[in-house]
């Protein structure tokens, strides 16, 4: 199968861009490596059962602004950012919703010197093009499921987009992070690990797996909005759990943390 992605746009200096954000971050730490900027951006066309951002997932919701006034407030951090071994990561929302956006933002942060992250589904990644990519140093690859019938399930949307996205960044030889949500009756099915475990296994460019355990933590940001959460009666998942799903990405040679 031929993917369609955009044409590379001629290497060029971007002027202001609009764009819309939710939030800002400046002392991230699991976002990628040290101490990290992490920009909250609006939109996202998942709509996952335990989302935790719910506020993030329509556009216009957020503050709109440019990327010349996001680039001179990373500014005010860039020395210490790269002092303490970090940078800057998009998020979410997700990032590639403002694929322009998204791109004039990180072609400053690395004209400043600093490591880029971009945290994303994958889902949208035929907007990321190569320019957008070449000023990516890391993808945290959010893969939620591995069947068809669980990753519709859960996100409302096809699974086959976020897996050719990874297949193309590992043919770009991108690192990336994956972030695996572990939801008790969701995502803990052992043969759907196994089988995701040995995909990304076979990528060769995943240098670590973050087991997340589920967490209702934006619960209340649902009964703001006025709609119905519909993971209320499930629990956190138990130690062992996490360990047994953390072991299965192991017996892969994967580092699981």
């Amino acid at each position: 199968m031929t993917n369609a992605y955009p044409p590379p746009r001629p290497p060029k200096t971007l002027g202001p861009v609009s764009g819309w954000i939710h939030s800002v971050e400046t002392g991230g730490t699991v976002d990628g490596p040290g101490i990290r900027y992490v920009l909250f951006m609006s939109g996202c066309p998942l709509r996952c059962l335990y989302c935790h951002n719910p506020d993030t997932q329509h556009m216009h919701d957020g503050t709109r602004t440019t990327s010349t006034e996001v680039l001179e407030d990373i500014a005010l951090y860039a020395e210490f950012l790269k002092r303490a071994h970090g940078g800057l990561t998009l998020s979410g929302g997700e990032p590639l919703v403002q694929p322009e956006f998204t791109s004039a933002i990180l072609r400053g942060a690395k004209s400043m010197g600093l490591h880029t992250a971009l945290d994303t589904s994958g889902f949208l990644g035929n907007h990321a093009d190569d320019h957008l990519l070449e000023d990516v140093d890391l993808v945290l690859l959010d893969i939620k499921a591995y069947t068809e019938k669980t990753y519709r399930h859960l996100t409302g949307v096809p699974l086959r987009p976020t897996l050719e996205f990874a297949e193309r960044l590992a043919g770009l030889n991108k690192r990336i992070w994956l972030r695996y949500v572990l939801v008790p009756g969701l995502t803990d099915d052992a043969a759907e690990i196994d089988g995701l475990a040995e995909f990304v296994a076979g990528l060769g460019v995943v240098d670590r797996v973050d087991v997340l355990p589920f967490h209702k933590m934006g619960e209340h940001k649902w009964k703001a909005l006025g709609r119905r959460y519909m993971l209320s009666a499930t629990e956190p998942p138990s130690r062992d759990l996490v360990e047994r799903v953390r072991a299965q990405f192991q017996a892969q040679g994967l580092r699981a943390d």
